[in-house]
């Protein structure tokens, strides 16, 4: 069952379905690698190319961003941008689709994963393994930083501390993208972890207060619970309550919020009958116009996502039918009234959504 619905609905969303000459098999939003290469890359010209968090100049543990979202299939890519309230379409050729898909996963990393960005700081799997399961899992998050040098006029290459966090016990990380965010002033990471055949949970990664010299460690972490495994749909302060948030969504289609501090993950609240999407698709979180951060979430079992609001409890403000399941991921471009949602459908279409009305 899911979250009851939120009275006072605003405008009916509209929905039109983007004109691509291919089949989408992947859906990449404007915090992913593949929109922030695309825009810095030269190979379309895009205005504001590269952007910190719209808050405000990017500081480490705020994910990279571009004004973006890409799409790809076997037959060919296309950027996708927000231009005047529509959605416009600018193809790239299968060349540039296979670099976007080799970039998004390092060297030595767990194979199909995808790093995170900040700044000096990025992130990703590593130490090929098995989930309890049988499925793949990584043994270790690698975090790499790159250091300050001093100015000089002979080339020097740059230095990179680089340090690896196993997942603790019997644990070893999903094969998920793990997420940065800042914690009490400082970067921090979220990691979905596997513990047992059917049970995983949440690792936060993160270095003591006033120590900077101190190791990355994990420094908390959620009960193992069924279901695995927790998808991270997003990172916000969702309740209102002026701390950070993770929302998750498992396997098994249950959404639940968390509260994070630098010592302890706390569970804020949890309803039934989403999806998580296809593997690591991306799921989406919108700011409404004068409105708290609100989660766009497939429906379980139908064609339909939903708009799920948490100040007060979680609760459905609005869904929105769709011709098929959204299956390939839910991005965003542009805030308040003026966002646009892409929705990667299961027949490889991809729908534009404007969640407070107005044309698609």
């Amino acid at each position: 069952m899911g979250v009851a619905p939120v009275a006072g609905a605003r405008a009916e969303p509209g929905i039109r379905i983007l004109d691509l000459p291919f089949k989408v098999r992947a859906l990449r939003g404007s915090r992913s690698e593949a929109a922030v290469s695309v825009a810095t890359s030269g190979l379309l010209p895009i205005t504001g190319a590269k952007t910190g968090p719209q808050t405000g100049g990017q500081q480490a543990g705020d994910e990279e961003s571009a004004p973006i979202a890409v799409v790809w299939g076997d037959e060919g890519g296309a950027v996708l941008a927000l231009a005047e309230g529509r959605v416009t379409v600018r193809p790239i050729g299968k060349e540039a689709v296979e670099g976007l898909t080799a970039a998004e996963t390092p060297r030595g990393a767990l194979p199909g994963s995808r790093r995170t960005l900040s700044g000096p700081l990025s992130a990703y799997l590593t130490g090929r393994t098995r989930a309890p399961d049988g499925g793949a899992a990584a043994a270790v998050l690698t975090i790499r930083e790159r250091q300050p040098m001093a100015v000089s006029t002979d080339p020097k290459p740059v230095p990179v501390a680089t340090v690896t966090v196993p997942a603790g016990g019997e644990a070893v990380f999903a094969p998920l993208r793990p997420r940065l965010l800042r914690l009490g002033g400082r970067p921090a990471l979220l990691a979905a972890t596997l513990s047992g055949a059917d049970a995983g949970g949440l690792a936060l990664i993160d270095r003591p207060a006033g120590d900077p010299g101190a190791a990355w460690a994990v420094t908390a972490r959620t009960p193992a619970q069924p279901g695995p495994p927790l998808k991270i749909v997003g990172i916000a302060d969702f309740s209102g309550s002026g701390e950070s948030q993770a929302a998750t969504v498992s396997a098994k289609g249950r959404l639940q919020l968390w509260t994070l501090r630098p010592d302890r993950i706390e569970a804020a609240g949890e309803a039934e009958g989403y999806a998580a999407g296809d593997g690591d698709s991306d799921l989406a979180v919108t700011t409404p116009a004068g409105g708290g951060p609100e989660l766009v979430l497939p429906v379980a079992g139908r064609p339909e996502i939903a708009f799920v609001a948490a100040k007060g409890g979680l609760r459905e403000r609005a869904r929105v039918a769709l011709p098929v399941p959204a299956e390939t991921g839910i991005v965003v471009l542009g805030e308040g009234a003026a966002a646009r949602l892409l929705v990667g459908l299961a027949d490889g279409r991809v729908a534009v959504v404007a969640p407070d009305g107005g044309t698609p």
